[in-house]
């Protein structure tokens, strides 16, 4: 069964960065279309970043320019790193193929943006 792992979330001001990672087992990244997913309060979960299998990327409107997703294939790690944070990034963050997650979702990163 593929297990999903994200980490790297925190407290971060308005306007800083942070870079979250998901590693997963039973899956390897280079070969599935996979994105991040964040859920913010009382909302229900979007698709904030999709890296493509054949290296197409795509942005939710919001984050373009400011989100980067990558990876890592050697470490079967998925990366998003975040800048000029604002305070609707706030949510939990989560990594699954995309656009349609086909596995069991991972804890998540609780990632807040203070204004």
């Amino acid at each position: 069964q593929v297990q999903l792992v994200e980490s790297g979330g925190g407290l971060v001001q308005a306007g800083g960065s942070l870079r979250i990672s998901c590693s997963a087992t039973g899956m390897l990244f280079k070969f599935n279309s996979v994105g991040w997913f964040r859920q913010a309060p009382g909302k229900q979960r979007e698709l904030v970043a999709r890296l493509h299998d054949a290296g197409i990327i795509r942005y939710l409107d919001s984050v373009k320019g400011r989100f980067t997703i990558s990876s890592d294939y050697s470490k079967n790690t998925l990366y998003l790193q975040m800048n000029s944070l604002k305070s609707e990034d706030t949510g939990v963050y989560y990594c699954n193929t995309a656009p349609g997650p086909q596995h069991p979702w991972g804890p998540g990163t609780q990632v807040t943006v203070s204004s």
